[in-house]
């Protein structure tokens, strides 16, 4: 058997310790989707980019890295998003039954103009050229690794003290044009970020009756799918 020309870069691979492990599931159980709990300070530059050092660091198929960030800090630009994301919403109010509306229209979706950075995040889906190791069987995993990227960043953003909220309730084209993307760019997420003192416990949907969270057991199969 030929030597691994690449042997020497493999670094041995131990677990955290307990206090590290910890505080990676801490992360993970306390990120909260933020709408409305934003302070207005703004965030330093240097925090900003360790939070996208972080997005950058996520795996992506073919290590293709699609992932661009739009930095939105114009007062302008963010309430003219605002303004997009309450006509789509007018529009979701009547998609949703009767007796869910009252419910749906007492959520506060504020986080635009509260927040004082919003991060458009978009996909290149030529970043790599036509043909993408990973990518030739399912054209989405481009899109599936920025989402990794959104994750990262929104877990960095936790350990920071830093709120994130993800806004999805707009008009493709109204952001596109917006923000000057070009067509063959994915909109994948916009996301607002902003400093918080405080966060729900618990999912905000689950407190307000929105929806339960599933019980894992009912979500795990063995080998085959179950009809249930």
């Amino acid at each position: 058997m030929r030597p691994d020309p690449f042997a020497h870069a493999l670094l041995p691979a131990c677990e955290f310790s307990k206090s590290e492990r910890a505080a990676v599931y801490r992360a993970i159980e306390t990120r909260r989707d933020v709408r409305d709990q934003f302070l207005p300070d703004p965030l330093p530059d240097e925090l900003v980019m360790r939070l996208l050092g972080a997005a950058h660091a996520a795996p992506s198929v073919g290590f293709m890295q699609p992932w661009n960030f739009i930095l939105i800090r114009d007062r302008a630009i963010r309430e003219a998003a605002w303004t997009a994301f309450s006509s789509a919403n007018d529009e979701a109010v009547e998609m949703f039954a009767e007796e869910n509306r009252d419910l749906y229209r007492s959520l506060k979706l504020e986080g635009i103009r509260k927040a004082p950075l919003s991060i458009c995040v978009t996909c290149d889906p030529d970043r790599a050229g036509p043909v993408v190791l990973g990518r030739t069987h399912n054209p989405r995993m481009d899109a599936y690794s920025t989402v990794c990227a959104v994750q990262n960043l929104w877990l960095a953003a936790r350990a920071e003290g830093v709120g994130v909220g993800w806004v999805s309730i707009f008009r493709d084209e109204d952001v596109r044009g917006l923000l000057g993307i070009p067509d063959r760019i994915e909109i994948v997420a916009w996301l607002c970020l902003g400093y918080v003192d405080r966060l729900y416990g618990e999912p905000e949907l689950a407190l307000k009756g929105w929806r339960q969270r599933l019980p894992l057991d009912e979500l795990i199969f063995q080998d085959r799918w179950e009809n249930r």
